[in-house]
């Protein structure tokens, strides 16, 4: 079982920046995939990006390709999820996830989630 804790969301500007950190405990992270998941107000549960478990391949949904960036610190069980140039359609709870499926886009291919953080782009 591992317990994931999101952390950094926040009131920000369009065109700001922001960095998600994703906290896992009680279990073998390092061996896991990480997405990021984000989820808008009477929306579905959309994909943001995801990191393989050694952290040398990552992927990104086309709406957040060049702006979002994925890493991490298997040291520190952690996984960032780092936004720039934000606009107001990227406001969602965000949410991280692992499981084994590799770079998996679909809910479905994760096992374990956060409770997830606010970010909200507003002027």
């Amino acid at each position: 079982q591992v317990q994931l804790v999101e952390s950094g969301g926040e009131l920000v500007q369009p065109g700001g920046s922001l960095r998600l950190s994703c906290a896992a405990s009680g279990g073998s992270f390092s061996t896991y995939a990480v997405g990021w998941f984000r989820q808008a107000p009477g929306r579905e549960r959309n994909f943001v990006g995801a990191i393989t478990d050694d952290g040398t391949k990552t992927y990104f949904a086309a709406s957040v390709k060049g702006r979002f960036t994925i890493s991490r610190d298997n040291a520190k069980n952690t996984v960032y999820l780092s936004m720039t140039s934000l606009k107001p359609e990227d406001t969602a709870v965000y949410y991280c996830a692992v499981g084994n499926y590799g770079l998996g886009t679909q809910p479905y291919h994760y096992d374990y989630w956060g409770q997830g953080t606010q970010v909200t782009v507003s002027s």
